[in-house]
């Protein structure tokens, strides 16, 4: 009996899970296919979403490319065409002159300053040491402006071969900077003996840009002043031409440049010490000529020319 009871029983049970495996059987391929096709479903959109999204990053990179295509092949518009001024050439209008004269040699020398001045084209100073007696005649007033020069007398001189009258004479171009003249181009320097024939200075100058620090001149025509000086040295007896920016420099300077050489003789060396402390050299023109002629003139022992 129990044999039996238990055969039923396993027959029982073998029956339900072989009822259980049928049942599963036929409902697990349907979940597979479910799952694939939803796995499918979702694969098909994300492929869209991305392919959506780069067409959009594409299309905006399109634009900015052809934007900025478009603003480099087109300029800016210009509203209306402008002129260009063109480069004027220096002429005797760019050019301003510092001229050493004395009070005591004014009646004699300015004769020398009346064979060269062209007064409607030209532009410049004389600079005395002192005052003198204002000529009313018309050849007076074909003479450049009359300038007293600055106080000096804080300034030291201990050669005793020397007058200080050169720490006056030194600082013309300076002085005559601060006067303001407008559209300058290039300072001059000469003496009241000193004969420039302006056409030939004009074309000097030309050669050399106005913008950049130049200081142009000669060494002396005499082999023992140049000795005595130096062969690098610009002579204010035959002249010599300052730039504009350069004439700025030493303006600024040149007061305590010349307290540092109160041992030097002239002029002519307490500028080249400064143009020495501002780093320029000489450009040398031979057109500027220091001829000396000792005893040629009972006033002078010089007689400066500029030909070219």
């Amino acid at each position: 009996m129990n044999f039996r009871r238990k055969v039923e029983e396993r027959f029982q049970w073998d029956h339900q899970n072989t009822k259980k495996h049928s049942t599963v059987a036929p409902t697990f391929p349907k979940l597979v296919v479910s799952s694939i096709f939803f796995i499918s479903i979702l694969c098909l959109f994300y492929t869209l979403s991305f392919s959506n999204a780069s067409n959009s990053s594409n299309h905006q990179l399109g634009i900015s490319k052809t934007i900025r295509v478009i603003g480099k092949e087109i300029p800016s518009p210009v509203p209306f065409p402008q002129k260009i001024n063109p480069v004027v050439k220096t002429n005797l209008r760019h050019i301003v002159f510092g001229i050493a004269a004395s009070a005591r040699f004014w009646e004699q020398r300015k004769k020398y300053i009346r064979l060269w001045w062209k007064p409607q084209r030209m532009r410049g100073i004389v600079w005395l040491d002192k005052a003198v007696k204002n000529g009313s005649s018309e050849e007076d007033r074909l003479l450049p402006p009359v300038r007293i020069s600055g106080d000096t007398s804080k300034f030291k001189y201990k050669n005793p071969k020397g007058h200080r009258s050169a720490i006056r004479i030194s600082r013309i171009v300076s002085e005559t900077l601060r006067l303001g003249f407008e559209g300058v181009r290039w300072f001059v320097m000469g003496d009241d003996d000193t004969f420039f024939v302006p056409e030939n200075l004009v074309r000097v100058l030309s050669k050399y840009d106005h913008n950049q620090l130049y200081y142009i001149g000669s060494s002396s025509e005499s082999h023992l002043q140049n000795i005595n000086f130096s062969y690098g040295m610009a002579y204010g007896g035959g002249g010599f031409a300052i730039s504009y920016p350069l004439a700025e420099a030493l303006a600024k300077m040149q007061d305590r440049c010349i307290q540092r050489y109160p041992g030097l003789y002239g002029s002519d060396d307490r500028i080249h010490a400064c143009m020495a402390e501002l780093g320029v050299p000489l450009t040398k023109e031979p057109g500027f000529h220091q001829v000396c002629h000792f005893n040629l003139f009972t006033f002078s022992l010089y007689l400066s020319i500029f030909f070219c």
